[in-house]
């Protein structure tokens, strides 16, 4: 059943409705299904818990781009109405959203590579491979163009580019598919061609170290390693970045976790993962699981590491 509710309450329910605090007559109304997905485990994935703050300036950001949308559905505005949606978690509307797109751009490798984001948010690997390997071949190679941050950095400079982030949910959705060999080619590539910073940089070699090692490719894996240099300068990927050191021996394992209050939730999905990978590699799968078993009783459930724990736990049941 749908029911009314004002915004800054839970997000547990299915009907939203936002009011302007003159009590205009203008209102702002939007659907979204309370189950988004199905975990790989088998469990229903639901809307999760904000604070009153931020579902409003979520609830706000979304009105603007409907209203931009509504004013004129060219490409951009399109995938800024299903960017967010997603950022309120409503990752089938915004796989809607971007469906809708491709059928009126279907040139636009932009919305290939943000619907094949959303498919590995719920779970559909092989819909998003589909979706990156058009973006790829649709793709200008020989350019890279930044990508506005729909959550700014503390510097308020857009880090990521398009080509970066075609190929680094490429090479994540093999990853998740456990097509290592696929996931390392993609990573390879995306390494040298399209990281043209540090953060950039961290996230694909923390990727690429993973997957070499799980194709026991410890040499490969350690000459990854050795390009991490303890003075990088890191704006945003501090988690990647950490994991890393964690596995070249120069950060004790037990300090990747020190995040609190609304950072700790991601920070338990992406650190965790990072933690029982370790265990892994040093052969206590037991360990290795209870740490995937915890990240997954987490709230992040769109995080990385939260999905690769747990295609993990389902690969090691």
């Amino acid at each position: 059943m749908k029911r009314f509710i004002t915004v800054g309450l839970s997000l547990s329910t299915l009907f939203f409705c936002f009011s302007c605090a003159q009590k205009e007559t203008t209102e702002f109304e939007f659907e979204l299904a309370t189950i988004q997905a199905t975990s790989l485990l088998g469990a229903p994935l639901e809307l999760p818990d904000r604070s009153p703050e931020s579902n409003a300036k979520l609830v706000a950001n979304l009105q603007s781009a409907q209203t931009a949308f509504d004013k004129d559905p060219f490409e951009m505005n399109t995938i800024w109405l299903g960017r967010r949606y997603a950022y309120l978690s409503g990752y089938q509307e915004a796989i809607k959203v971007f469906t809708d797109g491709i059928k009126e751009y279907p040139e636009s490798y932009k919305l290939y590579r943000h619907r094949g984001h959303r498919y590995i948010s719920i779970r559909e690997f092989e819909k998003a491979i589909a979706d990156y390997e058009k973006a790829y071949e649709l793709m200008p190679k020989d350019t890279l163009e930044i990508e506005p941050d729909g959550a700014p950095n503390k510097l308020n400079i857009p880090l990521s580019n398009t080509q970066f982030n075609i190929l680094y949910h490429y090479g994540l959705a093999y990853y998740l598919k456990e097509d290592f060999a696929k996931a390392e080619e993609i990573y390879t590539e995306l390494l040298k061609e399209y990281c043209d910073n540090s953060d950039l940089y961290v996230a694909t070699a923390d990727w690429l170290y993973m997957t070499l090692r799980r194709q026991n490719k410890l040499e490969a894996a350690e000459s990854v390693l050795s390009t991490i240099l303890e003075d990088m300068e890191i704006i945003e990927n501090d988690s990647y970045f950490r994991r890393l050191q964690m596995y070249q021996g120069k950060l004790p394992i037990e300090e990747l976790f020190n995040s609190t209050g609304e950072d700790a939730a991601l920070s338990l999905a992406t650190q965790g993962y990072g933690m029982g990978n370790w265990y892994l590699y040093q052969g206590d799968t037991a360990k290795a699981k209870k740490i995937f078993q915890q990240v997954v009783e987490g709230t992040s459930w769109a995080a990385f590491g939260y999905i690769a724990s747990e295609a993990d736990l389902a690969r090691l049941q």
